[in-house]
């Protein structure tokens, strides 16, 4: 692929077009993400009830949040799928996804940070920084998201403010600043001292928190708010010479020009902006609103957008704004009563009611028919979607999740989102002939809608198996089949999604000669096997000249070579983190098909890997357990015999945080045991590592059983 860059914006055109409501500059997309049970959608039914976009709080733990609409998320308490919605503040518009904090939805998170501006990330103000609290900043950092972090539960026992500022600026390795401090703590905690203006901030009780009542700040308190404000201001002076110059000038900085240094910081990813408070009790909200208006991004504030032009393959890029060429990312597909709606968001240019859009995937057009503001799982209609802007779409029929949406005579290819593979399986089946076309016609659906679920066919069974993230994520996959799509199936128990790959270099050729229906068939072809680093996935190379072979030949050796990885010769499980290079091809000019390439590259890759020492590999997972000390030796003992290694044990004030590599297949059934050598105590999370090789006692169990 060519590196040469261009721009397609047109020069001397306006960024806006007339008509729409709010000017790029005052848009805010954003996501809230946190480690799960942190207050995520506890803190997004706030904003939208001091918004206005709701009369009435929703909660989580009865089951009335409107973030979690979904019957499998009010039941649990924990938030499955990623909802969009919107709302407004100071003259803003804000457009709002929550997404899940269990590691078995980590794609809505994935494509979700994807098509954001900025995050807000929820911090339990008890436990600090937890393992997804990692993973969420891992994949914020990878699309260079600024972020902003609230620390949630400061009414709780045991909350610790700069304890977990502290954890935010070690264990995530960012330049954590608090521009708030509490006033109180625990069941004492009244509300936030607000280190720009210096003003105590209490948010009145009767109207649950909806008036914010400015004070004085505490006499006790306004050695600590100083010694924290000179702190925060020495941490923006060393990221921001307008501020260094003006505090050697004078100390006592307005807040209007401490704000502009902090959205400045923030947006470079200089620096992350702290706050706190208390989401349940109604405390410390509207600040993270004017947090996000004063220092998150707007559209104007990121990148231009980056793609690849279909025809040339040089990189372009969409400056945003209305009037430049239409760039919009389809991120999320969703099936509801109104039917198949895609979630997108627009980079640039403007999608209309009733316009024709090109999909450089499929090659074709279609037409755009309703357009949709999303709130949760209500949708409002709406003539256009600017630039900007998050939206729905409902109609199309061949868009899939990652699809890039743009005019014709324009287009462009947005990077795509890359999904982690299915660590666990189970095989389904319809309880009765009358229900196999339903069972088939909802996995289609569910595969459409979640693209880390997999439907598979066992290639000696016949059987339908399908694969996921986690034990909870098949759970409500059975779960949604029964209740929303009414199909009666039974699901066999979960299964690990084992791998194969080779060791070792290895090299195979195959002529395939056979006479098929009186024609004769031909082809011949050498190629080498090579181990690639684990987790980098698969690379084909034909190194075979243009000249030597045709077009329609070489795709028929790529379409073999993927056939032929995805079977192993060990257990039939996939191969993984190869290099397959094709180093010679035998042609003859009137015999050879692409049938027979195709053939004969797929049995000569089973023989190359056959060669090169195919071993077993197996998901690893990375568990933290939090067990009170009386209990921590039989907590280790219990995963040592669970082939499990400790990598890390913390103690803090009574409770041991134990970090472990443990394989999955070990896993089932894990939260009863733990349960039982806690005495209900101790908990866990886990989330997928990596692949590795399985020990040749335990290999031999699997291949026999």
């Amino acid at each position: 692929m060519s590196q040469s860059k261009q721009s397609s914006t047109p020069a001397g055109l306006p960024q806006e077009a007339e008509g729409r409501e709010h000017g790029l500059s005052s848009i805010r997309n954003i996501g809230i993400v946190a480690h799960i049970d942190a207050g995520k959608t506890t803190t997004t039914e706030r904003i939208l009830f001091y918004s206005g976009v709701t009369h009435k709080i929703g909660e989580v733990h009865d089951g009335t949040a409107v973030m979690d609409w979904m019957e499998q998320e009010r039941e649990r308490g924990i938030t499955i799928t990623s909802a969009a919605t919107t709302c407004f503040w100071n003259d803003h518009q804000v457009n709002i996804i929550d997404t899940p904090g269990h590691v078995d939805f980590t794609v809505e998170v994935e494509r979700s940070l994807r098509v954001l501006d900025g995050a807000v990330g929820v911090f339990c103000g008890v436990a600090g920084v937890q393992p997804q609290s990692e993973t969420v900043w891992r994949q914020a950092r990878r699309y260079g998201v600024p972020c902003i972090a609230f620390v949630n539960k400061i009414d709780r026992t045991g909350s610790r403010f700069s304890w977990v500022v502290t954890q935010i600026r070690e264990q995530l390795k960012v330049p954590a600043v608090a521009v708030q401090i509490p006033w109180g703590a625990e069941e004492d905690f009244k509300g936030v001292i607000d280190l720009i203006t210096m003003k105590a901030l209490a948010f009145d009780e009767d109207s649950k928190g909806a008036d914010v009542v400015e004070l004085e700040i505490p006499e006790e308190l306004k050695a600590e708010a100083e010694a924290a404000r000179n702190e925060m201001i020495e941490a923006i002076a060393e990221r921001d010479e307008e501020i260094l110059e003006a505090f050697m000038e004078s100390p006592d900085l307005d807040a209007n020009t401490l704000k502009r240094a902090i959205r400045r910081a923030t947006i470079s990813g200089e620096l992350v902006a702290v706050i706190c408070g208390s989401s349940l009790k109604n405390k410390g909200i509207q600040p993270i609103l004017n947090a996000v208006v004063d220092y998150l991004p707007s559209p104007l504030d990121r990148p231009a957008a980056e793609g690849v032009d279909p025809v040339s393959e040089n990189l372009i890029t969409r400056e945003t704004g209305d009037t430049t060429g239409l760039s919009s990312l389809a991120f999320k597909i969703a099936h509801d009563t109104y039917g198949k709606i895609a979630f997108v968001r627009v980079y640039s240019g403007v999608l209309k009611k009733g316009q024709n859009v090109f999909n450089p995937r499929t090659r074709k057009r279609e037409r755009l028919g309703r357009l949709l503001r999303l709130h949760a799982n209500h949708q409002e209609d709406v003539e256009c979607l600017y630039s900007g802007e998050i939206g729905g779409i409902v109609g199309f029929k061949n868009v899939t999740t990652g699809d890039t949406l743009c005019s014709e005579k324009d287009a462009i290819i947005l990077e795509r989102i890359e999904f982690p593979e299915p660590v666990i399986s189970m095989a389904i089946e319809p309880k009765s002939q009358g229900d196999r076309d339903a069972l088939n016609d909802t996995l289609a659906i569910m595969m459409e809608e979640d693209p880390t679920f997999r439907v598979t066919e066992a290639e000696e069974t016949g059987q339908t198996i399908i694969s996921g993230m986690g034990e909870l994520h098949l759970e409500i996959i059975k779960d949604r089949m029964l209740r929303e799509f009414k199909v009666n199936a039974n699901a066999g128990k979960p299964m690990v999604a084992y791998r194969e790959t080779a060791q070792n270099k290895s090299d195979a050729s195959h002529e395939f000669e056979r006479e098929v229906a009186g024609k004769r068939q031909f082809a011949g072809l050498s190629l080498t096997v090579a181990p690639l680093e684990r987790g980098v996935g698969n690379e084909i190379v034909v190194s075979v000249s243009k000249n030597d072979l045709e077009d329609e030949f070489r795709a028929a050796i790529e379409q073999g070579i993927e056939d032929g990885l995805t079977t192993g010769v060990l257990g039939n499980y996939q191969l993984v983190d190869l290099k397959v290079e094709v180093t010679s091809v035998s042609v003859h000019p009137v015999d050879s098909t692409d049938v027979a390439f195709r053939s004969a590259a797929s049995i000569a890759l089973r023989e190359a890997i056959r060669g090169g020492q195919p071993v077993l590999l197996e998901p690893i997972m990375g568990v933290e357990v939090v067990s009170p000390d009386e209990h921590m030796g039989d907590v280790l003992a219990d995963i040592n015999s669970r082939r499990g290694k400790v990598k890390e044990m913390v103690s803090e004030e009574g409770m041991q945080h134990i970090r472990a590599s443990v394989p999955l297949a070990e896993l089932f059934g894990y939260s009863t045991a733990l349960r039982s050598l806690s005495k209900g105590r101790a908990s866990y999370t886990m989330e997928p590592v990596l692949f590795d090789i399985v020990p040749d006692d335990v290999k031999d169990k699997i291949l026999i059983y």
